[in-house]
């Protein structure tokens, strides 16, 4: 919720007159709770329930990283409500690909990363399958991501049923693409999905 993205799109939103939600899942950031308690499942469950209780009307999502993949999750659990969608480093699947063998085979729950979040990210996979979102969505990925690889993103834009997909790739980017020229693109990402079809 602090972070330089979250905070430049909470900037972006009072300027703009919309309303805007931010949140931390329970462990991470400014949310209580620990981590290694933290499961994909759980996580979606908050999203979820902020979507139902904090928000009303239409909604475009924005999620980064891990949230990126809530993201598609609550697009599709939600589609009345979400009119859009916004995946910055998007890491769907990333328990699928972000993992050895060997890795996942030694996860404990004791872990910083355990083997019930491990799990549970096994059981909400998108990628070998159809994304069945209609929705616009937006991936911005920098080239250089060396946490999320850019075919991740070129992998969630083929598994989108959705017929409005595009893909921002900023060269030289990161992961975290907190850069104020990779701000601003995110930024205008966003403003194009305000504004009306001609």
């Amino acid at each position: 919720m602090e972070g330089n993205k979250a905070l430049a799109l909470d900037a972006f939103a009072e300027r703009t007159g919309i309303a805007l939600l931010r949140l931390d899942y329970s462990g991470t950031g400014s949310s209580e709770g620990e981590f290694r308690q933290g499961t994909l499942a759980r996580w979606l469950t908050e999203v979820l329930a902020a979507i139902d209780q904090q928000t009303e009307g239409p909604l475009i999502l924005i999620g980064s990283s891990m949230g990126g993949w809530l993201a598609l999750h609550a697009a599709l659990q939600r589609p009345d409500r979400v009119q859009a969608l916004v995946g910055i480093a998007a890491a769907p699947d990333f328990t699928n690909w972000g993992f050895t063998a060997e890795q996942a085979a030694h996860l404990t729950d004791e872990g910083h990363l355990t083997r019930t979040f491990w799990e549970s990210g096994q059981q909400a996979l998108l990628l070998d399958g159809r994304i069945d979102a209609t929705c616009p969505v937006r991936l911005v990925h920098g080239a250089e991501d060396r946490d999320v690889p850019l075919d991740v993103a070129f992998r969630t834009m083929r598994a989108l049923r959705s017929a409005d997909v595009q893909l921002n790739v900023i060269k030289g980017g990161g992961h975290r693409l907190s850069e104020p020229h990779e701000i601003d693109a995110i930024l205008r990402t966003v403003q194009a999905l305000l504004e009306p079809a001609p």
